[in-house]
């Protein structure tokens, strides 16, 4: 099997997703692969906020809202990208939710590798509203590496 060419690796702005970040980093850099970091946002009413803060706690693992959140959130992403070695780095912010977000970035960007953090698999929140890294790796054209990023 030949090295990764592109690896796409998703974040909302989360200690735990920039975890994951680091690690696809990491493989980016050992393969000299392209990393392209990727952030969904989906614009919220103040109340489609609140409602899911109630059912979440401060766990809103899946929202980054606005804008400007997720510009600053791959700006982050990068730098720690760059230190962990990746040198060939692109970040797309689109909006929309995300698991169809990632699956339009890997197929635009013709990616071979997906990673994604662990974040939501094993929660009753992730187990009612479903997870982003279970459904990714349903979903997924291409490998998907679920990197354990919560304790």
């Amino acid at each position: 099997m030949a090295a990764y060419q592109t690896v796409v690796v998703g974040t909302d702005g989360s200690d735990s997703s920039y975890l994951a970040v680091d690690r696809a980093a990491a493989i980016a850099a050992s393969t000299s692969a392209t990393l392209v970091i990727a952030c969904a946002y989906q614009p919220r009413e103040d109340r489609d906020l609140g409602r899911a803060q109630d059912q979440l706690g401060e766990d809103v693992a899946y929202q980054v809202v606005g804008f400007n959140p997720a510009e600053e959130t791959v700006r982050t992403a990068r730098e720690r990208a760059r230190a962990a070695g990746a040198e060939k780095i692109e970040t797309v912010v689109v909006g929309g939710d995300p698991v169809p977000t990632l699956a339009k970035v890997v197929a635009d960007h013709k990616a071979d590798l997906l990673v994604v953090g662990n974040r939501g698999l094993n929660t009753l929140a992730g187990r009612i509203l479903g997870s982003v890294p279970a459904e990714a790796a349903r979903k997924s054209l291409v490998d998907v590496l679920i990197v354990h990023t919560t304790g």
